[in-house]
């Protein structure tokens, strides 16, 4: 049977999309929870509906991730840590210290789009590479200081 989703299903497919499953499948749990409906023709027009309005968000969310990669690269982010002897850290600078640090900037930045190989554990300036889109990614660049 073929049917067109609604929303995002895992492992079958994404909003507007048409999918084949069997007819036991559509009837009695896609079509009663809501998640999809009967590829007919009307239903059909409804599609282009709504791939159009999917289309304009996809677009609005890489522009909006293309400008706040602009303000990143225009702003750079301290973070003091204690210092022993040979100028190493006192344990490591993580993406969670990097995303606090933003936050106190006024940027709030989910830490798991920091892109950090490994945890930064000498004083210097480093680039983060920060995952804003899937197709858009922006630069941050991090100052490790001796905290005073």
């Amino acid at each position: 049977m073929d049917v067109i989703l609604v929303q995002q299903v895992k492992q079958l497919g994404a909003e507007g999309d048409v999918v084949t499953v069997a007819d036991g499948y559509a009837r009695n749990y896609l079509i009663p929870q809501g998640v999809a409906i009967v590829a007919t023709k009307s239903n059909l027009k409804k599609v282009d509906d709504i791939k159009r309005r999917r289309l304009i968000e996809q677009q609005k969310e890489i522009e909006q991730a293309k400008q706040l990669a602009a303000k990143l690269a225009e702003i750079s982010c301290t973070i003091s840590m204690q210092v022993g002897e040979d100028e190493k850290l006192f344990g490591s600078v993580t993406t969670q210290d990097i995303a606090k640090a933003l936050a106190k900037e006024g940027l709030e930045i989910d830490r798991r789009k920091l892109i950090l190989e490994e945890p930064i554990r000498e004083l210097g300036v480093f680039t983060v590479d920060v995952k804003l889109h899937h197709d858009v990614t922006g630069t941050l660049k991090v100052w490790v200081v001796q905290e005073k």
